[in-house]
């Protein structure tokens, strides 16, 4: 997709400056400023990201790009050196521009370049969408989670482009659920008040036959104090232990008998200040559907959740006492949202990234891909999906 188009003036030729027989002192010289367009003219497949110009032996005067047809103007700059220019922003997939560029040698002499092309379309590229976001201050437990919206068959490619480094020095490894999600974590939580950093070089990056990447970008994002939340089915309660410290132990009620909270390792995912509950979406058919449930933060994918509870039996409260959910962990709270709630203070006090840990009920433990799970993974059998 890289391809260099160098125009001399006219009337120039590549030997203009050597005596042709036929009084070569007077014949006009060839600039000696070469320009090179990142997109061969004709080309398809274009960079959304790495399109641009570069002069040698020059600096350019003039670059003009512009949507083929449309003739919009593409904003960009040239660099104060006058040896790139690149365009402001990222450019659109399968559009078609055109580019003319001009530059002048030290001699004063023009060179030109023109080129036409075509930007990878959306049929011939992939795209991951990625969590956490950039500038996040996010839990020890926040994996970073790539899912792509094509299935990838060259994964080693893939996550050889993708590089995940701590400033705590903890050896961070890439795990494959399928072919379209890559996770990376650490052995054990990340270590709090660490940076992570993720590099994302997946531009022109072959991940399936005639399907490319197009993201190129570095990501950062802060982990904040350790706060691990130990659910215990047995007694119904939780304990908050932030920074090796037990903040507080509160009661909850988890899930019934009939439908059971799962064991294991929960990153919460989302957190929702209110949220719609319908057990049709997760195959309860119409057992409930509750449209404002309070304090509401997701612990798998297929719906289990730490949530408040307003709806209870003020006659005979379940926390503490009792599993009597669809699987969810529940704590007291009230309608609205509002009120100093067991269920706000935890809300308040947890962040995207935070672990919360079921234990003793009769339930499997959760599958390390329903949600941001993979702590419920061996470190063995987690590096033994890594493609690299």
């Amino acid at each position: 997709m890289v391809g260099a188009l160098t125009l001399t003036a006219c009337g120039g030729s590549a030997n203009a400056d050597s005596d042709d027989g036929k009084g070569g002192s007077d014949s006009p010289k060839t600039s000696t400023a070469k320009i090179t367009i990142s997109a061969k003219d004709g080309s398809t497949g274009a960079s959304i990201n790495a399109t641009g110009v570069k002069v040698s032996d020059g600096k350019l005067t003039d670059v003009k790009m512009t949507v083929s047809g449309s003739g919009q103007a593409v904003p960009g700059s040239i660099s104060a050196d006058g040896g790139t220019w690149k365009p402001k922003e990222q450019l659109e997939r399968g559009t078609k521009y055109r580019i003319s560029a001009t530059a002048k040698d030290s001699g004063g002499r023009t060179a030109a370049a023109n080129s036409i092309f075509t930007t990878v379309t959306s049929a011939n590229s992939f795209i991951g969408s990625y969590t956490p976001d950039n500038g996040a201050t996010v839990g020890v437990g926040m994996p970073v989670s790539f899912t792509f919206d094509k299935a990838i068959t060259d994964k080693k490619a893939v996550q050889s482009h993708i590089t995940v480094n701590s400033s705590s020095g903890q050896q961070v490894a890439g795990h494959w659920f399928g072919n379209q999600r890559l996770d990376f974590r650490p052995q054990d939580y990340w270590k709090a008040g660490s940076k992570v950093t993720m590099k994302i070089d997946l531009d022109g990056v072959q991940g399936a036959k005639g399907v490319y990447g197009v993201q190129k970008k570095t990501v950062s994002f802060t982990v904040g104090r350790s706060q691990v939340s130990t659910v215990d089915v047995n007694t119904q309660t939780m304990t908050v232990v932030r920074d090796g410290k037990t903040l507080k132990s509160v009661p909850i009620s988890a899930g019934s008998a009939q439908h059971t909270t799962y064991n294991g390792q929960m990153v919460i995912s989302e957190k929702f200040v209110q949220t719609r509950m319908n057990g049709s979406t997760v195959g309860f058919g119409g057992e409930y559907d509750i449209p404002d449930v309070p304090h509401a933060m997701r612990l798998t994918t297929s719906g289990t959740f730490i949530h408040g509870n307003y709806w209870y039996n003020r006659g005979n409260p379940p926390f503490g006492r009792e599993g009597t959910s669809h699987g969810c962990v529940g704590l007291a709270d009230v309608q609205g949202a509002q009120g100093a709630t067991t269920a706000k203070w935890f809300f308040d006090n947890s962040l995207i990234g935070d672990v919360v840990i079921v234990k003793n009920s009769p339930d499997t433990t959760v599958s390390p891909d329903n949600g941001l799970n993979g702590w419920n993974m061996s470190w063995s059998a987690w590096t033994a999906g890594s493609a690299s």
